[in-house]
């Protein structure tokens, strides 16, 4: 394009920039990521600038601390419930002792009235009916373990006997229990209900009567 001058009739061309040179896309490098470029297998960038860890790195220390704390938790567990079901049979046996220990009085109530009906009244349908009820006691007394004690003419034993008081008794030696006052029990080979007893004591040079208050006096119950 060309226009006049104002000082003459020539023209003057304008000059017009040269346009910049389109580059072809160059076809991606091996290994390289179309997206970023990043070789191909490259771990990913981290989010917020922080590196990520590299693959088959040991993890970090408060990782492991909590692995060993789950693995200490874990085995108290065990032991726990071990010894939950090591010690739930006591429970249960516990549980049938104080049930039973209420029921001893009640027997202790029958076992004098069929004393009693058995010297007096003996044949008849109350003895009878005496009798059909110690048999149910006998039966469960056998399937829950209970036997009574027999400690007449035995050794003082502290976990099976509750003395009362000690009587001079010839022939006896000293600590045999010579007299029962209320019957004792056992359940599974341990005392449910101790005995009480008299037990024998050194006889004495000469024959004088017993101080105030050395008397025995008989336990109920």
């Amino acid at each position: 394009m060309s226009h006049k001058t104002p000082h003459g009739g020539g023209t003057a061309k304008r000059i017009v920039p040269p346009a910049e040179p389109e580059f072809a896309a160059q076809p991606p490098q091996p290994g390289a990521d179309a997206a970023g470029g990043a070789p191909a297998g490259a771990p990913p960038p981290a989010q917020g600038g922080v590196e990520a860890p590299a693959p088959g790195a040991q993890a970090p220390a408060p990782a492991q601390d909590y692995y060993d704390q789950l693995l200490r938790l874990k085995a108290e567990f065990e032991n726990y419930r071990k010894r939950v079901d090591r010690e739930k049979p006591d429970y249960i046996q516990l549980g049938h002792a104080e049930v039973l220990i209420k029921l001893l009085p009640i027997y202790d109530l029958l076992l004098k009235a069929h004393q009693e009906v058995q010297a007096s009244h003996t044949d008849t349908p109350l003895a009878k009916g005496m009798e059909g009820i110690f048999k149910e006691f006998d039966k469960i007394f056998k399937e829950e373990g209970v036997q009574a004690m027999a400690p007449e003419g035995k050794p003082y034993d502290a976990m099976l006997h509750e003395v009362l008081c000690a009587v001079e008794k010839a022939g006896c030696p000293e600590g045999t229990v010579v007299d029962v006052i209320q019957a004792g029990f056992t359940l599974h080979g341990k005392a449910l209900r101790p005995a009480k007893v008299r037990i024998a004591k050194p006889q004495a040079s000469s024959h004088k009567p017993p101080p105030a208050g050395e008397a025995c006096s008989e336990g109920g119950g």
